[in-house]
């Protein structure tokens, strides 16, 4: 029985330093399925490849996917020509400066439909003599103006292409502040990008931009080249049209607007219906309530707007409305500030009465107002 011991012992002695021996010298001879690093033998875990078309927990890649093919780039070119001086001495030194400058501008937009048409700045393509746009599978293309509205700086183009890709139009009003969103565009003519952020403040106005303004600010990057790009949600659904910085050195500083989806697709369908924005007006000169106004008008300060000044037979004046009335609906929408009255009279229809909601010495009265068409604004220079 002793000798069966040893010789046990001695067999399971020499097997071990043999298996030492070859796992030290041979690994992959024991474990032929462990990857080896530079060939030292090393052995690691990788995790298993992910299967095709699948989104990693986190990323955002599948909005990104869904919604850049519908992005474009936007190369305009225009002539400019410099005043000619009729000095022949003028033109014995200088030359004949007259000659015609060709002026190039960069930019982006978004195919809002299969049929061709695109949503981009005004800015963009204001004064162009050739629109050329670039789709995001490298084909390009010219482009036609069919409407502008300089007052939202929206304009909308048309593209005669087969098999364009066109994105979803979210719903911007189910906004909330924190939530993720995605810039694509053209930044500097580098090539479609994609940059990430959240949203970081709703109904931002008065900015000197617009007439109508009601942005949608964003940390996500947005570069000269941005402008009229898509901003989009977590699902790829377009939320705005990327429309200006705040910058003190020409590219990002985590401040961007865009124009909200809503106030975008209400300009699409009255330029592709009508070829241009008929917007309401009623004639006052309105004004925040604040301490001081409400105590000359003596009234007491409530959410609303004060009338200063009627136009004499205006729609307002015709409705009755007076100086130091407060407006506190329109339309059964409640007003709180004079953006929010600008925007609710602008989308009234002309022609049409509407129910206006006042306050006039304390008292609640009903008004029924006829828009008129708000008269073109004089044009400005963008800031």
């Amino acid at each position: 029985m002793k000798r069966i011991w040893q010789l046990f012992s001695q067999t399971v002695t020499v097997v071990l330093a043999a298996y030492f021996v070859v796992a030290t010298l041979q690994p992959q001879w024991v474990n032929r399925n462990a990857p080896r690093l530079g060939g030292m033998g090393v052995a690691l875990l990788e995790a298993p490849p992910a299967p095709a078309g699948s989104t990693p927990p986190g990323s955002l890649s599948g909005a990104a996917r869904k919604a850049s093919p519908a992005v474009v780039s936007i190369n305009t070119s225009k002539i400019s020509r410099q005043p000619r001086n009729s000095d022949p001495w003028h033109q014995f030194f200088f030359g004949n400066q007259g000659a015609p400058q060709q002026q190039s501008g960069l930019g982006s937009g978004v195919i809002v439909s299969a049929e061709g048409y695109i949503l981009t700045n005004n800015h963009v393509v204001e004064s162009a003599d050739e629109i050329e746009v670039t789709l995001n599978d490298s084909r390009t293309t010219q482009a036609r103006v069919i409407g502008t509205d300089p007052d939202t700086d929206l304009a909308v183009l048309k593209i005669d292409v087969d098999r364009l890709p066109a994105i979803v139009l979210g719903n911007s009003d189910t906004l909330q502040v924190g939530d993720q969103v995605l810039a694509i565009g053209n930044p500097f003519g580098v090539g479609q990008t994609v940059t990430g952020g959240i949203v970081s403040a709703l109904g931002r106005n008065q900015l000197g931009i617009n007439t109508f303004e009601n942005f949608i600010q964003t940390d996500a990057a947005i570069n000269p080249g941005n402008s009229g790009g898509a901003l989009v949600d977590v699902n790829g659904n377009l939320l705005g049209i990327n429309t200006a910085i705040y910058s003190r050195s020409g590219g990002s500083m985590g401040i961007g607007f865009a124009i909200p989806v809503s106030t975008a697709r209400q300009v699409l369908d009255s330029i592709v219906k009508d070829g241009r924005v008929t917007r309401g007006w009623i004639g006052v000169e309105p004004n925040e309530l604040s301490a001081e106004l409400a105590e000359t008008f003596g009234i007491q300060p409530v959410p609303g707007v004060i009338i200063t000044g009627v136009l004499q037979n205006g729609p307002a004046a015709q409705a009755g409305i007076r100086p130091g009335d407060v407006i506190v609906q329109v339309a059964g929408q409640a007003v709180h500030s004079v953006p929010e009255l600008l925007s609710r009279v602008s989308g009234l229809t002309p022609g049409q009465a509407a129910p206006f909601s006042l306050l006039r010495q304390g008292k609640t009265l009903q008004a029924e107002v006829t828009p008129g068409v708000r008269p073109k604004a004089h044009p400005t220079a963008r800031r």
